[in-house]
């Protein structure tokens, strides 16, 4: 029996922080689907540069993803029920409440685990994992 994973971000600018985690959650089963976030769905954070499309086909472009397709702009739940994964991989930093998405999973009838995969380490001062600290970088040397 195959055991499904999705795991889902906004995966703007792709880095080291991002492969770490597609990894970890295609480490959690057999197939690994991402959810690629709609603009209109990033609410906790600045709207992504790059269009979804875009993020959609470099995140599909990683070896750890077996595909990756575009969030549902209404009910970011829809993709969910479709796919019925067996796991959902959060990162490690992600915003979402572990606790409301089962919650939310029960009450749809999705029968399927959450977990949170494990934070990756820098390896020095110069490794920037995550998306503001290279925009911050790039501001700073390019401003």
């Amino acid at each position: 029996m195959t055991r499904t994973v999705i795991a889902q971000g906004t995966f703007d600018i792709l880095h080291p922080g991002h492969v770490h985690y597609l990894e970890a959650a295609a480490a959690m089963g057999d197939e690994l689907y991402v959810i690629v976030a709609r603009k209109a769905n990033v609410d906790h954070k600045e709207a992504p540069i790059c269009p979804a499309t875009q993020r959609r086909d470099v995140v599909g472009a990683l070896e750890a993803v077996d595909e990756a397709i575009l969030g549902h702009e209404e009910d970011i739940f829809v993709p969910i029920e479709e796919i019925d994964p067996d796991v959902i991989a959060l990162g490690h930093d992600q915003h979402h409440d572990d606790e409301a998405i089962a919650a939310e999973l029960e009450r749809r009838g999705i029968g399927c685990s959450v977990r949170r995969a494990s934070a990756l380490e820098s390896t020095d001062d110069e490794q920037l994992l995550s998306t503001r600290l290279i925009i911050d970088r790039i501001l700073e040397r390019r401003a």
